[in-house]
């Protein structure tokens, strides 16, 4: 077995019901096409607006587009909210508590060779800090209501990830109920 240097990030590859089935090197999964474990956060203010980022334009895909809160791969043998929670540490300077409301697996082209097949765990928060993002990960942020992220992605789909765009098309309702459920608490 390949000892990873520091610099080298793995994923957990994973079957169709998202059980381990062993670990890839991340940029090498993208390439390949292999099916890894993956998270994507959504983290809401108060009022129920969703937390947003613009991708770095220096990150190795997607660069410059928006996208939910979070997004990443949890290590092998590494929690899927403890990952979560890290990445929103590095990414965007906070953390939250993060609840799962929903999974699915998709595969999406995203730029030259590279492929997004993932089994991805949808996780929601709610936080009222302001993040402080690292500019080597995201360039922008802000927080837009519900019905007018909708809006925005009907009119200009490819300024958001494909992910994103996938996760809103199957999987609005789990995060939908997510918000009604939290605001009725």
């Amino acid at each position: 077995m390949n000892t990873p240097s520091p610099a080298t990030e793995w994923v957990q590859l994973v079957d169709a019901q998202d059980r381990p089935t062993g670990r890839a090197e991340k940029l090498d999964a993208h390439r390949r096409a292999l099916l890894h474990r993956a998270f994507s956060v959504f983290v809401f203010d108060a009022a129920g607006r969703l937390l947003l980022q613009r991708r770095a334009d220096g990150k190795y895909h997607s660069g410059g587009l928006w996208t939910n809160t979070c997004c990443g791969h949890p290590r092998p043998d590494e929690g899927l909210i403890d990952a979560a929670k890290r990445r929103m540490r590095e990414e965007m300077g906070f953390d939250c508590p993060l609840e799962p409301v929903g999974s699915l697996h998709y595969r999406l082209p995203v730029i030259g060779d590279l492929t997004e097949h993932e089994f991805d765990h949808l996780l929601c928060g709610e936080c009222e800090t302001d993040p402080q993002p690292d500019p080597q990960e995201v360039s922008a942020w802000r927080r837009i209501a519900w019905p007018e992220l909708m809006t925005e992605i009907a009119a200009a789909p490819d300024t958001f990830t494909p992910w994103l765009r996938e996760i809103l098309a199957r999987c609005r309702p789990a995060i939908e109920t997510w918000i009604d459920e939290h605001r009725a608490r």
